[in-house]
């Protein structure tokens, strides 16, 4: 399968996370990005005059699709670093209460009762929503990952897994079973080892999930310092905070990160730094629970790499990346008192390039020859990004989901002018999801 876009507008990454934008042509063969030709525009999509045109690869010939985009973007897809896409069935179910209390007394007993073929349907309504917004791979932490990956290759979406394992279910080996079957599966889906929660877990159960990171030499996630409970309960318990504690634990020899990570020490930063951990944030999760603010300005001075996530659908309620993006750069201005504090650009880089850094997909990260076709069509025509005085600064602060084009994945159109295709009706998906929470004690 050949594609051909042209009259097209093309975000491309630099290195120093800047962006340039040209104005040309992109061939895809298969799921792979062969050619990429134009000339460098404005941050309006203005012309330059004298600019030096750039070129990459080698054109293709005989497309199976030509698409003109008559002027709109194409960009990377967005990564969302941090998801639980099977709590689609807890969607404002268990609204307006504190972590503790919405975790303990709404979700663990909901989530008791779920079978493995409800994680297929309530994965595939969450990729959905997904592609709306011009999401192409998904962090994923959830039970049954082999049922949740066979739902990402049905679908044709990229997913990776990490473990949810804690003292209320699964175990060290079952997490080792997860990983190999996961990863062997396809190249869609991948696996990374991880746990819940320092406060939902055993030093025992944590213990082994570090000498399983050693074992695979894999790097290793957890919800890390979401709420200020959670780390002082944790730091009565072993006088240290959750950062201090999975370290001296040797999780980290291969990396990872923290989930939330909204009430870091000092010494929790350093170690971050120290070991190139990620942290992954997101805002609108942490708003809704209460849970605070995180100081992605003093990640970001420090030289820690910050990725963006939805968290669940029971927690946000919307996995919508547009939301995200606009909330980490907000919430991080009015937490500084600075205006200025963390850019439109660095946070499109972390939408995207570091995300993708993050989970482990470094053929996915930006649109370059040789890398996977994980891309998506940004419509420059609605009212929205109008009028283009600045394309990066539109999408980031003005950007919504009704600029979502298309939703590329792997080569394949998943998601197109308002349509899915991937291999099941709408109304086949929401019927299954209403049907399992109905269904529900």
């Amino acid at each position: 399968m050949k594609t051909k876009f042209y009259d097209s507008k093309i975000l491309l990454t630099n290195d120093n996370k800047s962006f340039t934008i040209i104005e040309g042509e992109l061939h895809i063969e298969g799921n792979i990005i062969k050619y990429i030709k134009g000339t460098p525009v404005g941050v309006d999509g203005s012309k330059i005059e004298h600019a030096v045109s750039y070129e990459q690869g080698a054109p293709l010939s005989r497309f199976d699709t030509e698409r003109n985009m008559e002027g709109n973007l194409i960009m990377p897809g967005f990564k969302n670093a941090h998801t639980h896409t099977a709590m689609t069935f807890l969607r404002s179910f268990a609204d307006d209460l504190p972590l503790q209390s919405w975790l303990y007394d709404k979700v663990f007993p909901k989530e008791g009762q779920l079978k493995d073929e409800d994680i297929y349907w309530l994965d595939i309504l969450g990729i959905m929503e997904y592609l709306t917004s011009g999401i192409t791979s998904n962090f994923d932490m959830y039970f049954f990952p082999p049922k949740n990956a066979k739902a990402s290759v049905d679908c044709g979406f990229r997913t990776v897994q990490t473990s949810g394992l804690n003292n209320f279910g699964g175990s060290v080996a079952e997490v080792e079973e997860n990983f190999n079957i996961v990863n062997e599966m396809s190249d869609l889906t991948s696996f990374i080892i991880g746990f819940h929660a320092e406060y939902t877990t055993s030093k025992e159960i944590m213990e082994g999930i570090a000498d399983l990171a050693e074992k695979y030499k894999s790097p290793v996630f957890m919800h890390n310092s979401e709420t200020i409970t959670e780390v002082n309960e944790c730091k009565e318990r072993w006088d240290m905070t959750p950062t201090e504690l999975t370290d001296s634990l040797g999780m980290y020899k291969y990396g990872g990160g923290g989930y939330h990570c909204v009430h870091m020490s000092e010494n929790d930063m350093k170690i971050f730094k120290d070991k190139g951990l990620y942290v992954v944030t997101n805002p609108a999760s942490n708003l809704k629970l209460a849970s605070g603010v995180a100081p992605i300005s003093k990640y970001l001075q420090l030289g820690i790499p910050v990725a963006i996530g939805t968290d669940g659908p029971a927690s946000n309620n919307c996995l919508d990346m547009f939301r995200e993006m606009f909330l980490t750069t907000a919430l991080a201005k009015v937490r500084e008192g600075d205006a200025s504090a963390v850019p439109a650009e660095e946070v499109l880089y972390m939408a995207t390039a570091n995300g993708a850094k993050c989970m482990g997909l470094n053929d996915c990260n930006k649109i370059s020859v040789g890398k996977k076709a994980d891309i998506i069509g940004i419509d420059l025509t609605q009212p929205n990004m109008q009028p283009l005085n600045n394309i990066v600064k539109n999408i980031v602060y003005s950007g919504s989901k009704t600029n979502i084009m298309f939703t590329m994945v792997d080569g394949k159109f998943l998601y197109d002018d308002g349509k899915f295709n991937i291999g099941f009706s709408k109304e086949e998906v929401y019927k299954k999801a209403n049907k399992i929470i109905r269904g529900m004690e």
